[in-house]
């Protein structure tokens, strides 16, 4: 009994001494989540101002998920107290109520609410936290790649400005993280528009977006795909010169040549920048049957390749179901290395791919022609005289002195000064008088025989009557031999002949 009754005893005391943990444990835990809620990193925990009582009691609500009662708050401290210390993270918290709160409506207000602080307070080190939040805003909101990309455009133009405008804030590297992710959206969308265009054989506007994709966004994580299908399409524009009817063979081949070294040169560009991405092999198997030499990577190169593969996290099954559930895109695949593009080169256009293919095709067509010749222009007066122009001074006809010009001439400069000047290196041929003869004058020719002297008649000429001269007829024609449709009237016995 006395065994039983020291069991019991001591049950009793380990129960109580259970109770008595549990309850200093509940009361701690009480005292560090009060201790939690009025922390304030711009002011003492102990203080009992009342601006620094509304910001805490905000703090409480907000984490609570009761928005409108911390905005009620906060309002209140910032209207009644303009002066306190806690009015920037009084305002800032206003835009935190709006963005935990959620739905577009609140997260427009929000992205108001972060406007209005930086504007207010653009020097103040929450000024890159706003920043941030606004990007965070449009980050939350993307669609896919093949859905609508307003809000992948907004959040990469606003990380932008967030990295530019902020460059010492602790939030870069996150920023520049966010913005890794948006701009691996905004490449797969211009990728699968380039790569549809390439297999319905629309080579100017594949290699458009395709083009945009390598330019701006060299850390997409498809980029080696992205470059084969560049020379892909260069490819296929070759076969096509290569099928067209109607050209000239010189034509055909000039242009096949041009395109299929556009083809090798992405090839290249996949081995040289990308050596350690999965399809590297298919641009060393292209430029092989291209017969064209495959390049060597740097070391360097490898290096940055490898690390750019190395940080990429591996695509697997609950991503892609995920993908499929979930609203926004998948990212996993975006890079965490390298230095994100700041600035967007200019777009490569479907019509100005075009514009480039008529240009090539007039350079080939004008390829084997002659170059035109350059129109030759006359030596100056104290340029030294050359053989490939004609001199200023042009040589002038003069006849010699004796003879009447026609015949052998001499050629002199003009105004020669040869008899003045006996130390000229040049002295002219031929007698220094050189003034042209007299002209002679021109025989009279002699006159005509047959012309009519004034006042005579021409004996063909009929002589008026008037004058008491005849006029010459003249004869009449013989038509007896002639046929005639009138019936000629028969004479003697030829009227018995019926004939």
């Amino acid at each position: 009994m006395n065994r039983f009754s020291h069991k019991l005893a001591a049950a009793a005391l380990v129960v109580l001494f259970l109770t008595c943990v549990a309850a200093d444990a509940k009361k701690q835990k009480k005292q560090k989540k009060a201790y939690d809620l009025s922390a304030n990193p711009l002011g003492n925990v102990q203080s009992k101002q009342p601006d620094k009582e509304l910001y805490d009691k905000a703090m409480v609500a907000l984490k609570k998920g009761r928005y409108d009662v911390a905005r009620l708050d906060l309002q209140t401290l910032l209207n009644t107290y303009p002066e306190s210390e806690y009015r920037m993270r009084a305002k800032l918290s206003v835009g935190d109520t709006w963005y935990k709160e959620g739905g577009s409506a609140a997260l427009m207000q929000a992205e108001a609410e972060y406007k209005d602080f930086e504007t207010f307070f653009p020097n103040a080190p929450e000024a890159a936290e706003a920043q941030m939040k606004v990007a965070d805003i449009y980050y939350q909101q993307m669609e896919k790649p093949d859905r609508d990309f307003t809000n992948a455009q907004e959040a990469e133009t606003e990380y932008r400005d967030m990295i530019n405008m902020y460059p010492d804030s602790s939030l870069i590297p996150r920023a520049k993280q966010r913005l890794r992710d948006v701009q691996e959206v905004l490449a797969e969308r211009e990728a699968q528009i380039g790569l549809y265009y390439n297999s319905r054989e629309n080579y100017n506007a594949a290699i458009a977006r395709l083009e945009t994709v390598a330019d701006t966004y060299p850390l997409y994580s498809k980029s080696d795909q992205v470059l084969i299908g560049i020379g892909d399409a260069y490819a296929g524009e070759a076969h096509n010169i290569q099928i067209a009817p109607g050209l000239p063979g010189a034509v055909r081949e000039r242009l096949r040549s041009i395109y299929l070294d556009k083809a090798a040169a992405a090839y290249d560009k996949v081995i040289t920048r990308y050596p350690m991405a999965p399809h590297v092999e298919d641009a060393r198997d292209r430029l092989v049957a291209m017969n064209r030499p495959v390049p060597e990577p740097t070391e360097a190169a490898i290096a940055e390749s490898d690390a750019e593969e190395r940080s990429r996290q591996p695509l697997h099954f609950t991503d892609k179901t995920l993908d499929i559930i979930k609203r926004g895109p998948t990212v996993v695949e975006a890079v965490h290395v390298g230095e994100p593009t700041l600035t967007d080169p200019q777009r490569t256009l479907a019509p100005d791919v075009t514009k480039e293919n008529v240009e090539l095709y007039k350079e080939s067509i004008n390829g084997g022609r002659p170059a035109p010749v350059e129109a030759i222009t006359p030596t100056g007066a104290n340029e030294p005289p050359r053989s490939d122009r004609p001199s200023d001074a042009p040589l002038q006809m003069s006849a010699p002195s004796d003879g009447t010009g026609v015949g052998a001439q001499i050629l002199t400069a003009p105004n020669s000064t040869a008899a003045a000047d006996p130390n000229a290196l040049v002295k002219p041929v031929g007698p220094v008088n050189t003034a042209l003869p007299a002209a002679e004058k021109p025989a009279e020719a002699p006159a005509q025989v047959n012309d009519i002297k004034p006042g005579e008649v021409p004996a063909t000429q009929p002589v008026d009557n008037a004058a008491g001269n005849k006029k010459k007829k003249a004869p009449k024609a013989d038509l007896s031999d002639e046929s005639s449709s009138k019936k000629k009237k028969k004479k003697g016995l030829a009227k018995l002949n019926p004939f």
